[in-house]
């Protein structure tokens, strides 16, 4: 089975989560020991949505992350560049209007959303930069960003064991649970390599977003980056 490499090719990770996408959400809470849910959960919060919102849900996979956006009444379009994501969402949440969508080149139009969210998806783009710059373009001035994505304990003794469970015990879990468990392997190297919050922070600056904040979840295992446009 296929995996990505660390250069981020897009038809190599398209390919990658197009042959986890049947038990991607399933193997997700089993290796994230069920906070998968809960990072969700406070995402959904933070973002608070409400009716009128428009809001775009990229890397949304199967729509895990969608479903409670719509819920409170916001309009929500999730998208994703991986045909066998889009595929499992529409049979799981056919109410849900998926959309396929290339990260760095997005199919809409400038200033159409109150608020761009990407969950654990930026982190696989080929370019960072440009993603945040197409979100940006989207985003009608005063609209935010919401990031979540894999970030770095802020306690030195739990990163270390958390490293050692990236790198051990995590593809461990991949070989008896996925189908694809090589995509797991290329998961914890992408964790290990991506930057900490204050770097993100850094680069959602770069692109243009303005009073950039982050709140830690599971002690930094995951932070979700919040931003403005002016």
């Amino acid at each position: 089975m296929s995996r990505a490499n660390m250069d981020k090719n897009p038809d190599e990770v398209a390919a990658m989560f197009d042959g986890v996408a049947k038990r991607y959400d399933l193997v997700n809470d089993l290796l994230s020991l069920g906070q998968t849910k809960a990072w969700r959960r406070a995402t959904t919060k933070i973002i608070d949505p409400k009716p009128g919102m428009k809001i775009l849900d990229l890397a949304a996979g199967t729509g895990s992350s969608s479903e409670p956006l719509a819920r409170a009444g916001a309009a929500v379009i999730p998208a994703d560049f991986s045909d066998g994501m889009l595929e499992a969402g529409r049979k799981a949440r056919p109410h849900l209007p998926f959309t396929k969508a290339d990260a760095l080149n997005l199919p809409f139009a400038d200033n159409e959303f109150d608020v761009a969210t990407i969950s654990f998806g930026l982190r696989n783009t080929a370019d960072i930069s440009k993603a945040l710059a197409e979100m940006w373009r989207v985003v009608k001035p005063g609209g935010r960003i919401v990031v979540t994505e894999f970030s770095t304990p802020t306690f030195a003794p739990f990163r270390i064991l958390y490293l050692r469970y990236l790198m051990r015990a995590l593809p461990a879990i991949a070989r008896r649970t996925s189908s694809n468990p090589a995509a797991y392997i290329y998961l914890a190297e992408s964790i290990r390599a991506w930057p900490n919050q204050a770097a993100l922070a850094a680069d959602i600056g770069a692109a243009g977003w303005i009073d950039i904040s982050w709140k830690n979840l599971t002690g930094g295992v995951v932070a979700v980056h919040i931003g403005r446009k002016p």
